[in-house]
């Protein structure tokens, strides 16, 4: 009996772990790729914006629309990614750019993207404010968070 009794502890404190971890509460099946297809073309519309904010600040006259539409999509999207790397959604499922060490070093992945939403954050504000000064060192400073992420957390993909 006391046997059951432990056991069902460890078995409380370990769902209790999963369900506090900052990556959120385990999926699977078709739930997880789901999360799969939202976080890659969510990840690839972020993309695409950096694409389109360096395009604008590359050339003379900067469409400051442009910036501030595509800082705006930017910061929506990386609100949304704190749900997009749930347990269950590694490269055991399925093809993905995302590695494993994302759920191995859970702690360490949720800083750096809570890094990017708040470097996103500050980006769209510059680009609020029409201070290029300010908008080129939050890109630059946007740009390190990203980098930051996909040097210990992305691999190379093939399209």
């Amino acid at each position: 009996m006391r046997l059951m009794v432990l056991l069902a502890g460890i078995s409380l404190a370990a769902t209790a772990a999963v369900a506090a971890s900052p990556l959120g509460t385990p999926v699977s099946g078709a739930r997880a790729r789901a999360i799969m297809h939202e976080r890659h073309e969510g990840m690839e519309a972020v993309g695409k914006s950096l694409k389109e904010i360096a395009r604008e600040l590359r050339g003379g006259s900067p469409n400051l629309a442009v910036v501030r539409a595509s800082a705006n999509r930017m910061a929506n999207l990386s609100k949304r990614s704190a749900g997009w790397f749930r347990p269950g959604t590694g490269p055991n499922i399925g093809k993905t750019g995302a590695k494993a060490e994302i759920w191995q070093q859970p702690e360490d992945f949720a800083a750096k993207q809570r890094a990017f939403q708040q470097s996103a954050q500050a980006f769209t504000a510059a680009a609020r404010s029409g201070d290029l000064t300010a908008v080129n060192a939050r890109l630059s400073e946007l740009d390190r968070t990203c980098k930051a992420c996909h040097d210990d957390y992305r691999t190379k993909m093939k399209h």
